[in-house]
């Protein structure tokens, strides 16, 4: 299997490369820009894989698009979020968030590899998403849940919420009054319809309001722990991956 990243910097490509051979596949070729890549698409049979970062040193990396047919599956890694991405993920085989998580990367690259025909040729709307990865179009996020309880139905608003946790294959939403509902719906799906300002997922388990962190502590592995002002029925840890990305997001 030929594979290639494109990364904008040298040291997130290497990253991504100890990542992807600890899958056990072999990484071909490593570029950095839009002109290093046409070069190379030009003189160079395509690759069965492609893992390719969105913002490159001199430009968009759907310049390639526009200007090789790219016969190549693709994984997209970028730091834009969920809503920006659906623009093409039809398209792509998967995209993975930064910082990669190795459990996402294993399970893209598991997608890639169960698919028995050829990918079919991109066929993206480019002006579309740079205009959405530039300006993103206004939209309107969760405000309130409505949870069902015995025959009644009871609304929690978004400023209630001190926490989302997932827990037995159950989805919960805890309030700052310390009460505990379960929802219709997964962490993934409430990634994209909570406010990304406000809303930060720390790991696999637990999606937190930045008014609900009372409280940061050191942890071990280079990880953080957030304290919250009444959940207090396992520990609420910074996955080491994501702990750049929160800070950021901390401002």
């Amino acid at each position: 299997m030929n594979i290639i990243i494109i990364e904008d910097e040298k040291p997130a490509a290497r990253l991504l490369q100890r990542k992807v051979e600890k899958l056990g596949l072999q990484v071909n070729q490593m570029l950095h820009s839009v002109e290093e890549s046409i070069n190379w698409f030009n003189n160079n049979p395509h690759p069965d894989l492609i893992f390719l970062d969105i913002q490159l040193s001199d430009g968009l990396s759907f310049e390639i698009f526009e200007n090789i047919d790219i016969k190549s599956a693709v994984i997209f890694t970028t730091a834009y979020d969920e809503y920006a991405l659906r623009a093409f993920k039809l398209n792509s085989i998967d995209y993975l968030l930064k910082p990669i998580d190795e459990e996402d990367l294993e399970t893209a690259v598991n997608k890639f590899k169960s698919r028995n025909v050829a990918t079919p040729n991109l066929s993206l709307d480019f002006e579309m998403i740079k205009k959405m990865l530039v300006n993103p179009i206004d939209r309107e996020y969760k405000k309130r849940f409505t949870i069902k309880m015995g025959q009644q139905l009871k609304m929690i608003t978004i400023d209630e919420v001190e926490c989302f946790y997932s827990e037995n294959k159950g989805t919960y939403l805890h309030t700052f009054d310390g009460r505990d509902y379960l929802l219709d719906t997964t962490l993934e799906q409430l990634e994209n319809e909570l406010d990304p300002k406000d809303f930060y997922r720390i790991s696999r388990k637990f999606i937190i309001p930045l008014k609900g962190i009372k409280e940061i502590q050191m942890h071990s592995n280079s990880r953080l722990k957030v304290i919250l002002p009444t959940y207090k029925d396992d520990e609420v840890i910074v996955a080491r991956e994501k702990v750049s990305d929160f800070k950021t997001w901390l401002g």
